[in-house]
């Protein structure tokens, strides 16, 4: 059986192990990047298709007529067409849990960066105001403990329930969200009473229609002004121009974002020119780590071995 990989480069650079990928199935073609005048003739013999953020539309699944199995080296998703999917009768797979240590420490990494002042402290040795300072220890900027602040959780899935778990370890309180004009269920809090009282908002939930826009003006009049805002989900969970007049205006304290709506920004993005140090962007990368990524690929070929052997594999609901 012939298999494809669309954008391997988007999860390596030749550091991974392909040992067990190779086991799966037999023949591989890994294409680092494709271009979309590129994918027909690419998938034309494909009996197996990867691809993690490369779009698979309605012309694409019908072109391939050997197509047997769509695998996503992700979560999420979106990028297929499952309506089509479901219309061939061609099963696609994910990938789940396997960076859930990476994403959980790089939601700690931007709390800790922002509530200590981690940037401008840099800033402040590297022009030379230690250097100068008349005490041992300069106090220009608030340094705050995660120890007591409150945690707001959106999303309660696979990482919300970890980045609470690791909450709880930093002595923090943790409210978590019930979905937006729901009333609260027991364990969870409303939607606004999670985003009113919490010190910071992490982010955990997939992007859809219901979710997109999740945070828009309406919540940043709500945050606290000492409040931050986290998201390492989906860009489009946030209006982003919203949150750039919130942060410029001090509606709230700060944000991190490790997603944005376009990715890459190759036009550009207002939130790119924003200079202050109040809001950190990183290039998509909470779930990179190298072992994060050595698990997606191995169950890519957990996945493909079960497809092939008629054993439970993550496939996606089509319904």
């Amino acid at each position: 059986m012939r298999a494809v990989f669309l954008d391997f480069g988007s999860v390596t650079r030749g550091d991974m192990d392909c040992t067990a990928l190779k086991q799966a199935i037999s023949p591989w073609q890994f294409y680092d990047e494709t271009a979309a005048e590129q994918v027909v003739e690419r998938i034309k013999e494909a009996e197996v298709i990867v691809c993690n953020k490369f779009s698979l539309d309605r012309a694409a699944i019908f072109s391939a007529t050997r197509l047997k199995l769509i695998c996503v080296a992700a979560t999420g998703v979106n990028n297929i067409d499952l309506a089509v999917a479901a219309a061939r009768d061609i099963p696609v797979c994910n990938v789940r849990a396997y960076a859930t240590p990476s994403v959980v420490q790089h939601v700690f990494m931007l709390m800790l960066n922002l509530s200590r002042h981690f940037i401008d402290y840099q800033q402040l040795v590297k022009i030379g105001r230690w250097q100068t300072s008349s005490h041992f220890c300069p106090l220009d900027f608030g340094i705050e403990e995660l120890s007591g602040k409150i945690l707001g959780v959106v999303g309660f899935g696979e990482l919300g329930r970890s980045v609470a778990k690791m909450a709880k370890a930093f002595g923090m309180q943790v409210l978590i969200a019930d979905h937006k004009g729901s009333p609260a269920r027991t364990g969870r809090a409303a939607f606004d009473q999670v985003i009113s009282q919490a010190d910071f908002v992490t982010l955990h939930c997939p992007l859809m229609e219901k979710t997109r826009n999740l945070i828009s003006l309406r919540e940043f009049e709500l945050m606290k002004p000492t409040a931050y805002l986290i998201n390492t989900a989906r860009g489009g969970l946030v209006n982003e121009k919203e949150l750039l007049r919130s942060l410029s205006s001090g509606r709230i304290a700060g944000a991190a974002t490790d997603v944005l709506q376009s990715e890459p920004p190759v036009h550009g993005n207002e939130l790119l020119r924003y200079s202050s140090t109040n809001l950190i962007i990183t290039p998509h990368i909470a779930w990179a780590s190298r072992q994060s990524r050595q698990r997606l690929l191995d169950q890519i070929a957990v996945n493909i071995q079960n497809f092939l052997q008629n054993k439970p594999f993550n496939q996606v609901d089509l319904a």
